[in-house]
C-alpha cells in the first residue's frame, strides 16, 4: 500500500482509532514489561467517496502515533485540496494541522454519549445524545462533516479481524503478529474485496488499479515486496 497508494487525488477523508490490546489490557502492564504491551490502536484513515483506505497506523493512542499517522496519509494523498473530518481526539489538531494545512479544510466531529447503565456498559454500546462540529483550519464544508465511513470501517475491521474481536481469547500476544494481520486485511480491502456499493473494489474506484486482484496476486505482491 506503500508503493502504490501514494498522490493520490481524494475529496473527502475521514480519521478514526479503533481499540485493540496487545498480550493484555493495559491496567495489567508492568514497568518491566515490553513497551508494546497493553493498549494497542489502529488509526485508519479512509476517503469517503472510493471507500479506499489511505493510511493506517498501530501504537497507542497519543500525540506521536498520531504524528506519524498524519504523515502517512499526506504521502497517500495528491497536493489538491480535500476535506477532513476527525473525531475529538486533541493530539489531530497539532498532527493535521502542522503536516496537512496547505491542503486541508480540516473540522472535528465530536460526540457526546449518555452514560449506560452499570449492567448494559460492557456489552452495549453507549447511546449518542449529542455531536459537536468544530471546525479547526481552512473552510471546511459543514455538509461534509462526517465520520460515518470510518466507523463502519471499524465494524468491517472487527468482524474481519479475530485479532481485534471483542471478549474473545482471539487477541495478539505479539506486535509484529497484529501488524501483519493488519497490513494483511487492509490490503485485501482495498484490493480484492468488491464493495457491495461500489461493485468494484476501493483501488478500482480510486483508479488505482483496472481489475481485481485475487488473493495469488496480493501474495505475490507481498514476496515482492519483501525480496
Amino acid at each position: 500500500m506503500g508503493r502504490l497508494i501514494v498522490n493520490v487525488p481524494v475529496n473527502d477523508v475521514e480519521c478514526d482509532e479503533i481499540f485493540g490490546f496487545l498480550q493484555k489490557k493495559e491496567k495489567r502492564v508492568r514497568p518491566e514489561d515490553d513497551q508494546n504491551f497493553g493498549d494497542a490502536y489502529t488509526f485508519v484513515a479512509i476517503e469517503r467517496n472510493t471507500k479506499l483506505v489511505l493510511n493506517f497506523a498501530l501504537g497507542k493512542r497519543n500525540q506521536a502515533t498520531t504524528d506519524i499517522f498524519i504523515e502517512g496519509l499526506r504521502h497517500a494523498t495528491a497536493r489538491q485540496r480535500f476535506q477532513i473530518t476527525t473525531d475529538g481526539f486533541a493530539p489531530y489538531r497539532s498532527a493535521i494541522v502542522n503536516t496537512l494545512e496547505d491542503r486541508a479544510d480540516f473540522a472535528q466531529l465530536t460526540k457526546v454519549y449518555r452514560a449506560t447503565p452499570e449492567g448494559e456498559r460492557r456489552y452495549s454500546p453507549a447511546e449518542i445524545v449529542s455531536t459537536e462540529v468544530v471546525p479547526i483550519c481552512g473552510d471546511p464544508d459543514p455538509e461534509r462533516i462526517c465520520t460515518s465511513i470510518v466507523e463502519r470501517q471499524n465494524l468491517t475491521m472487527r468482524m474481519q479481524i479475530r485479532r481485534l474481536t471483542r471478549l474473545t481469547n482471539g487477541f495478539s500476544r505479539k506486535w509484529e503478529n497484529l501488524w501483519a494481520a493488519l497490513c494483511l486485511h487492509f490490503a485485501y480491502y482495498n484490493f480484492c474485496r468488491v464493495h457491495k456499493s461500489l461493485r468494484v473494489t476501493p483501488a478500482m474506484q480510486a483508479g488505482i488499479t483496472d481489475r481485481i486482484w485475487d488473493i495469488g496476486e496480493l501474495a505475490g505482491q507481498l514476496a515482492l515486496v519483501h525480496s
